[in-house]
């Protein structure tokens, strides 16, 4: 196979993870992850190059299987029907030394909205075997009902069992290749 000298930038899995925590009952934050995460940046600058994300909606976990089967189910992901939440990154601004803000379209359902999310850059390095990588923590928050994750049950004092918040946390590592 060619080259064509091109410089991509491949998530590691082994090194990455994006979670996720919901307010549950009004009083305590439920956290959950999705095992199953790919993603790619193209180009060696990260502000011009293209960023895109692909999880896996039946990757859900939250240490429970009722919850993780109900999250899989369509009340929620509906992962059998839509297998994938994607992320296209349309924007990758610098903020100062090493803060940026990465905006882009948040596909979950079918149901495409704009987000912006904090990301602060760790760096890149040299791993034990020669290979370059890069790292970012991520931060942010969206509305799950703008993607039609609706679901919820009243509490009996008053108050919701599900928040609408819902905060997201990556904290990933990419490996450099050249295509």
């Amino acid at each position: 196979m060619e080259t064509t000298g091109k410089t991509v930038w491949v998530l590691d899995p082994t090194h990455s993870e994006v979670t996720f925590k919901v307010k549950h009952m009004m009083i305590s934050n439920v956290k959950g992850e999705f095992k199953e995460v790919s993603a790619k940046i193209d180009g060696e600058d990260f502000e011009t190059s293209k960023i895109t994300a692909t999880l896996n909606a039946g990757s859900i976990f939250t240490n429970n299987d009722d919850r993780d089967n109900h999250l899989k189910s369509a009340d929620f992901f509906d992962a059998e029907k839509y297998a994938t939440l994607s992320f296209e990154g349309t924007a990758f601004d610098k903020v100062d030394d090493d803060e940026y803000k990465l905006t882009g379209l948040l596909t979950i359902k079918d149901v495409i909205k704009e987000v912006t999310f904090d990301v602060e850059f760790g760096g890149i390095g040299k791993d034990p075997w020669g290979n370059e990588k890069a790292g970012f923590s991520l931060s942010g928050k969206i509305n799950r009902k703008d993607w039609g994750l609706n679901w919820n049950a009243a509490l009996e004092a008053g108050g919701v069992l599900v928040s609408e918040e819902v905060k997201i946390q990556a904290e990933v590592q990419f490996v450099k290749e050249t295509e």
